[in-house]
């Protein structure tokens, strides 16, 4: 509903309350005021049948006072019995008694009499006379004067008006406090949505308004949310244009000094190869030992020239060369590279691999890149040493292996888990941080995929998944 048609609901909602309750209260008013008619016109019956008993019964014992003590809570004041000439002969007042009226003055019906009439006794009360002639057959005996007070009629009134106030005051100091309600109710979203905008324009567009109405309220959160979306959207696109933009830099860096560094690397290729030959000639006795030096310097240098070209096309889709590998001989020609490097960083390599392991059908060049970024990253996050297991097995899905990579390093902060694969980012003093982006883009090529585990202080488990479609057992 919006936000007009729920204060004109309001405000139609009082008007129909304060209608409804001055309807009941004048229904009710009405009511006690008749009630209270009817029985001060049986009263002032009453005290005309007793007044004209006594009248024309010429008796001297007066039963006005008597009758005048309960009837003075029905209004009934005062009553005189007047003679034809005008004399008091009997009244509720004995020192009336013998008074003369003038008749000409006196009015048969129902008067106020005037201020010095009413004596002081009534200057703040409503007196009224009702002179009543009384004529027997074609006699006329005199007059009935009576005084009444009509305060219980006025204080019905006034009750009446006191109600139909604080009836008024009531219903709309509820509809007060039901605008204040609303009113902090929509005030409150639109100042949580000042801050929010306040937040926004710092550069967090991690906020968003929950949408609680179908109002303009709602629909200003609903806007509100939208604009960050696209705040958001647009903050990724520009972010991804700013990383395309550094890896074009990078490619034009690397392909401008891959020359430089694949020619020293063809010499030292071409002078391993005669240095071999030369040192064997010279020293027989060690013949196998320095041709597998020679064989390692030369698949190293092989493997740096392979990666140049790796880097260098880096923003270019990878070209496998697959060829079928078991797992625990790719596993000894990475580990026999690195392994003077981790017995100086005083880590030990726990093999744990399933007996049933298929063939692997990979690019083994790329996934010893992988396996070497896994094991050295492992190795550095344990400057104190420590052991680096290496699992494989069967995955739960079947027609997938799943690599493991776990060591007892420092951990990764919960906020870098989601960073350690984005280009150019590490935690490092050293390194450029494409490692693991280099890393993870291999084994998406290979149709697989890595999760990363990490507890602060508890170390690291990377997980490779790589599916077996291909793979010859």
């Amino acid at each position: 509903m919006k936000l007009n048609a729920k204060l004109v609901l309001i405000m139609m909602s009082l008007l129909l309350m304060v209608m409804l309750a001055l309807f009941l209260l004048n229904q009710y008013s009405q009511t006690v005021l008749v009630e209270e008619i009817q029985d001060s016109s049986q009263e002032i019956s009453k005290a005309v049948q007793l007044s004209i008993a006594d009248l024309t019964s010429g008796t001297e014992h007066s039963r006005l006072m008597e009758y005048l003590k309960d009837a003075r809570h029905k209004g009934i004041n005062e009553i005189n019995i007047i003679d034809i000439d005008g004399e008091i002969i009997d009244s509720s007042n004995p020192e009336k008694i013998g008074d003369k009226r003038d008749l000409k003055k006196l009015e048969i019906g129902t008067k106020q009499p005037s201020p010095t009439e009413r004596g002081r006794s009534f200057l703040t009360q409503k007196p009224y006379e009702v002179v009543v002639p009384v004529i027997i057959g074609d006699e006329h005996w005199g007059y009935v004067q009576i005084n009444m007070l009509l305060d219980n009629i006025r204080d019905i009134q006034r009750d009446n008006f006191i109600k139909r106030l604080v009836a008024t005051c009531l219903i709309f100091a509820v509809g007060i406090a039901f605008t204040v309600y609303l009113a902090r109710r929509y005030t409150e979203p639109i100042q949580r949505l000042a801050e929010d905008f306040t937040k926004v324009s710092a550069g967090d567009l991690s906020v968003t308004l929950p949408v609680e109405s179908g109002d303009e309220i709602g629909e200003l959160a609903q806007g509100f949310n939208e604009m960050v979306a696209k705040l958001r959207e647009r903050e990724a696109l520009e972010k991804r244009l700013y990383e395309a933009e550094h890896l074009s830099r990078v490619g034009q860096l690397a392909s401008g000094i891959a020359h430089e560094i694949r020619n020293p690397l063809n010499y030292i290729s071409l002078a391993i190869d005669h240095l071999r030959s030369e040192l064997v000639a010279y020293n027989p006795e060690h013949r196998a030992e320095l041709t597998a030096m020679a064989d390692k310097i030369r698949d190293e240098v092989r493997r740096a020239n392979y990666m140049v070209v790796n880097f260098m096309n880096y923003g270019r889709p990878l070209k496998l060369r697959k060829t079928t590998i078991a797992y625990d001989e790719l596993l000894e020609r990475t580990l026999s590279v690195l392994a003077d490097k981790l017995d100086e960083q005083r880590v030990t390599i726990v093999k744990q691999l399933a007996d049933d392991l298929p063939l692997l059908h990979l690019d083994a060049e790329l996934m010893r890149n992988c396996l070497t970024n896994f094991i050295t990253n492992a190795a550095q996050a344990m400057p104190e040493g420590g052991s680096i297991t290496l699992g494989a097995e069967w995955d739960s899905v079947p027609g997938w292996v799943r690599l493991s990579f776990a060591d007892q390093g420092c951990g990764i902060a919960p906020e870098d888990l989601d960073k350690v694969f984005q280009p150019y980012f590490t935690s490092k003093d050293v390194g450029i941080g494409l490692g693991l982006a280099i890393t993870e883009r291999i084994v998406k090529e290979h149709g697989g995929e890595i999760l990363v585990a990490s507890q602060p202080g508890q170390g690291t488990v990377f997980t490779v998944r790589l599916p077996m479609e291909e793979a010859t057992v």
